[in-house]
């Protein structure tokens, strides 16, 4: 998954038996095309995150890589707040019959946290509505390319 720590935003969450590199590189990509290539990817030690492919993705897109400490959450809250909210509202109340079944229901746990919920953090509004209202400047600062 990934997450916008400046918004809160849910990015994307990838379903599958068992995720690799390639599947990684194949989500930011598909992320840079929306809105560009981040300047920090925060990640833990899973065996997707610590190839090669993603070290020559990032050289390529400018993005320095930070890996969590094992064993140390903390220094990556917002993902494990995230994680732990789509645990308890997602996938321990579900049982996915197939993957394609997983990915509609989880894609449609994304939008409505992205939509539907408030975050005390961006001024009780949602992710959505926190960057209609940076917008202007973020455009500004170059963080987010202008919409089409």
């Amino acid at each position: 998954m990934v997450v916008d720590i400046f918004t809160r935003e849910g990015l994307a969450i990838v379903v599958g038996y068992r995720l690799r590199g390639e599947n990684v590189v194949e989500v930011l990509n598909r992320l840079v095309r929306l809105g560009g290539a981040p300047k920090y990817l925060l990640e833990d030690n899973g065996a997707e995150f610590t190839g090669q492919l993603i070290d020559l993705w990032a050289y390529h897109h400018g993005t320095w890589i930070d890996f969590s400490r094992p064993g140390k959450p903390t220094d990556n809250a917002f993902i494990e707040t995230f994680n732990g909210t789509l645990r308890d509202e997602c996938l321990n109340i579900h049982w996915f019959g197939s993957i394609n079944e997983a990915k509609r229901l989880i894609e449609a746990w994304r939008i409505d946290y992205n939509e539907s919920r408030p975050h005390m953090a961006l001024g009780n509004k949602t992710p959505s509505e926190y960057w209609l209202h940076v917008i202007p400047s973020a455009q500004l600062e170059g963080l987010r390319p202008a919409e089409s």
